[in-house]
Order: C-alpha cells, then structure tokens, then sequence
C-alpha cells in the first residue's frame, strides 16, 4: 500500500507552486521560434511610474489620487478587458473612487495615513475583503462568497492608506485542485495572458497579480505562494516579487493550502516599491501564530536595507541544480554571476541543497493541512457560506458545468481522503520535510559555505498557454526555500527573445534584510526591467 501511496504522489507532483517539477519535463515541450508583431506603442500617463512618484505628484498638485485610480481602472477597461485583453483582474472595487476621494480630502488635510497613502493596490482573489468585492479563489464555488471581515493583509493596507483597485485572477485555487491545470485559469476569471507575448503563459498562480503589475494596471499587487506561486509569475512577467519567511506576514483570511508553506507577498515592477509594501504588511496577528515567531525579526520599513553597493563583499552559493536545462537561461545566468563578482561578491558552487524525499514529505503536509484550512475556512464565512466543506466543493465541482471542463480536483479528492492533523503519518511528515529544508537543507549549505545568500534562476521563459495538455515547465529554483518556509526573492535578470526571465536570491530565516541588499544592488546595477509591449503572433 505504501508503495501504491508513494507511486501516486510521485505521479500527481505537477501543480504551480512545486516548480520542482520544472526538471521532470525538461526539453519535453520545446516549440520553435515564430514571426511576431509588435502592439501600438503605449502612452498611458502612468507607465512604469513608481511610489515615490505618484507621492511627488500629489504632494505638489500634479494630479490627484482620484486622477490616477481612474486611469488605472480606464486601462483596465482598455487592456485588460479590450484591447490585449490580458484578462488579469476578476473585479474592479465599486468604492475605488469613493476611497480614492477620501484619500484626496486627508491629504488636503495634511493628514497621510501611512507609506501607501493613495496608492492603488491589487490583491490576488484568495484574500478576503469585507467589502463589496467576494472573495472567491477563481473558484464557481465561491461566486457569490461575501467574507464576513477583512484578512490581515487587507485591514494593513488601508491602514497604511492604500486604495484596493481589485481582485486579481489566479491559478484556481492557487493550482491545488487537480492534473494538466493550466496556470491562469479559473473558472471565474478564464484565462490570464503573458503580456510580453500574449499566447504566452502567466505561470502561476498568482498570475493576475503579476501581470497586472507587469502591464502598469496597478502599481502593486499581493500574491500568495505556497511553492512558486509569487516567484514565478513574477519572473515570468517581468517585475520583482518577494516571498517573506512563513510568518512575517499573516495569513488570516487567505484561502489556503498549507499552513506550513503559505505566505502572502509583494509583487511590484522594482525592489523599492516592494521593500516599501514588505514594511507596510508586517505585525504580529493573534489568529495566525506562526506571525509570534517574528516578533524581533521584522521591520516596518526595509528601504534601509538597500544599497546599490549591496553585492560587496557578499559570499554566494550558485545552486546548480537548475541549470543545464537550457542553454539561453544558462547564459543569463552566466551574465549575472559576472557581474556580482565585477562587483565584489565570491560565488561558490553549490550542487545540491535537500534530499528529494523531502518533497513527497512537503506533498503530504500540504494534503492534510489542505483539508483541514479549507474547512476552517468555509467554516469562517458563517451561515451563508455557499460551500461548507471540501466533501461540498468536490460535490459542487462535478455538478458544474466549467470546473472540470480542462483538469480534474483529484488534488482535492485525495485531501478528502486524510484524517486530521494529529495523524502520526502527517506529524512524521512534517518532522522530516521541515528538518530536511532547514538543518539538512538550506542551514547545512549555508552553514558549509559560509554563505549570505544563494541565487539561481527563477524559472525559463514562459511557454505557450495550452489548455488541453496544461502547464509545461522547464526548470525552476523555488522548492528549497518553499519547503523550509524561508524568503525568496525574484528580480528580473533579462530576456530570452521578448520573454523576460528572472533571478532568485534566498536564504535563512528572517534573512529578507540582506536578500534585499543583494537583490538591490543586482537590480539596479543591471536595470533589465522594461514594460511589455502585448506581442502578437503572425
């Protein structure tokens, strides 16, 4: 049985956030180069402008917050439902004017609530808001689910003086719902294009915050990863993304998968306006104790911690692991280790990092504790939850007529299958994985090594969005630090074609302040950012 049990999950370690699998598909899924054609080019007011801008801009009256969220929401009129259609935003929030106006009045006032005071942000739709928007993980199952208060994420932000734009599409249920899914899809929202080449994939699964961030219809966006799920749309998209250590940022009123693994994160087009969203989201929340092991950990502003001379001195593990997969990524790659040395940083040759049973280990983990969040989730919508536990999704799913129209929720069904947390092959599990991602895994290495950090690529360049065969993965690098719970942080560190590809830094627990130093300094001495131009194929 237990080797039945082993060959099956063995078999079912293909979904977005275990980029892990990238390696057991390599080469299989090539497709040559075709002819494109370039869009108009793009005049909006705002393009590729950042925080420290649009504050400029209210401070000295060039336009108004109101001024800018009905621009942002006119291009996502324009783009996101014509135009391009990229399709990254499920629903525009029906008050961003009335807040946005509210907003204008305090500053009027001289008053700022805080370092996102008017500045448009949008949340990937597994996030609650107790609004007028309904929270629903792309799922048909949760069309009509009003949460009955705001997540954590959600109440800092406006505490902080954001204007909530909207929900962003994502990977149904962040991916973990069954085979040959396909990355930006969910029942809700359809399909989420690449704006680089728009027949191209957004990875996942927080797709829609990527691109919509990437296509400057936002200025920020938060995403949850379990596995990949903000690294990857992030360097598959072109911007820069941080995945925090487990617990720097709460989880209270996100849907989840794993409370081992998931974390909320910034997704913006640089490391600054990031950094600045990181400070804004961290606190310690009483409903999420995984938030208490931060207590002395985290800061409410990690701009400090950026230093364009970063790289100095820094000693760095290249993990080899994903390379050799394709030579254009290698390249890249290859480009980037120059420079840090040019620099001031040492690179050292880091060949593997954690055993590969720590993966099945991770697989488990997330099955059990998949269950057992959803449930307490649904339980969290109270008497008007439209679903009120996986056993009534799965139900809901096979009565439906789109759910199950491209993959299956055999992910959900095997949930369904698991006892509860006190089960001895769950405790076992996670005594494992997390020893073999941590002591035995990133600690070892770095502690081997002497390291500050290691870097590796994020991903390979998207491939064709393929509705009938799902997602096709090349390589990744997200497994070790998404398995250990630590931080990972993405950039992008060129292109391959007119596909943008991007460069990992991750570390230690709470390591967020000299990931950043480095990826900074990265980031600004190689500038590979540019916005898309929604390429067409001939």
């Amino acid at each position: 049985m237990k080797n039945q049990l082993n060959t099956k999950i063995k078999k079912l370690l293909k979904f977005d956030f275990l980029i892990f699998v990238f390696l057991l598909t390599a080469f299989s899924c090539q497709t040559p180069p075709e002819k494109q054609k370039t869009a108009t080019s793009d005049n909006f007011r705002f393009l590729e402008q950042d925080i420290a801008g649009l504050q400029k801009g209210y401070k000295d009256g060039s336009f108004t917050v109101k001024e800018v969220v009905q621009a942002y929401i006119d291009r996502i009129e324009a783009i996101d439902k014509n135009g391009p259609a990229v399709n990254s935003v499920i629903v525009v929030n029906p008050d961003a004017i009335r807040i946005a106006e509210e907003m204008d009045r305090e500053l009027s006032e001289g008053k700022s609530r805080g370092p996102l005071h008017g500045i448009p942000v949008l949340l990937k739709d597994n996030i609650d808001t107790h609004d007028k928007m309904p929270t629903t993980a792309g799922s048909r199952a949760l069309m009509n689910s009003f949460p009955l208060k705001d997540s954590y994420v959600a109440m800092k932000l406006r505490e902080a003086g954001a204007v909530i734009l909207g929900k962003a599409n994502l990977s149904e249920w962040a991916n973990f719902r069954g085979e040959m899914s396909t990355s930006g899809w969910s029942g809700v929202g359809g399909q989420t294009k690449n704006p680089y080449v728009l027949d191209r994939n957004p990875c996942g699964s927080s797709s829609g915050s990527a691109v919509a961030v990437s296509a400057n219809l936002t200025m920020l966006a938060i995403g949850t990863e379990t596995n990949g799920s903000i690294v990857c749309p992030s360097h598959a998209n072109g911007i820069a993304g941080i995945k925090p250590t487990v617990g720097l940022i709460s989880r209270s009123g996100i849907i989840p998968i794993s409370f081992t693994q998931d974390t909320p994160g910034p997704m913006a087009r640089n490391l600054r306006d990031a950094a600045i969203l990181l400070g804004a989201l961290t606190g310690v929340d009483s409903t999420d104790k995984k938030t208490l092991e931060s207590q002395g950990k985290s800061y409410t502003d990690y701009t400090v911690f950026l230093k364009k001379d970063g790289l100095k001195g820094k000693r760095i593990g290249l993990y080899k692991v994903p390379l050799g997969k394709n030579y254009k990524v290698d390249t890249l790659m290859n480009r980037a280790v120059a420079f840090m040395k040019s620099q001031g940083a040492e690179i050292i040759d880091v060949e593997k990092i954690y055993n590969d049973k720590v993966s099945n280990y991770s697989f488990e983990i997330m099955l059990y504790e998949y269950k057992d969040g959803l449930n307490k989730y649904f339980n969290s919508l109270g008497d008007k939850a439209p679903v009120k536990s996986v056993e009534d999704l799965i139900a809901f799913n096979r009565r439906d007529s789109v759910e199950l129209k491209y993959f299956d929720q055999n992910y959900l069904i095997m949930a369904q299958e698991k006892g509860d947390l006190n089960s001895k092959e769950y405790r076992e599990a996670l005594t494992k994985m997390l020893r073999g991602s941590r002591e035995e895994g990133i600690d070892r290495v770095m502690d081997q090594y002497s390291l500050d950090a290691i870097i590796a690529p994020t991903g390979a360049p998207a491939w064709k969005t393929d509705l009938i065969n799902g997602d096709c993965y090349h390589l990744g690098s997200s497994s070790p630090a998404a398995m250990a719970g630590y931080p990972n942080i993405t950039v992008p560190m060129g292109f391959v074609d007119d596909l943008p590809v991007g460069i990992s830094f991750f570390g230690r627990a709470w390591s967020e302040p000299v990931l950043l130093e480095i990826a900074y300094a990265y980031e600004q001495g190689t500038r590979h950012r540019k916005s898309p131009e929604f390429l067409v194929m001939d």
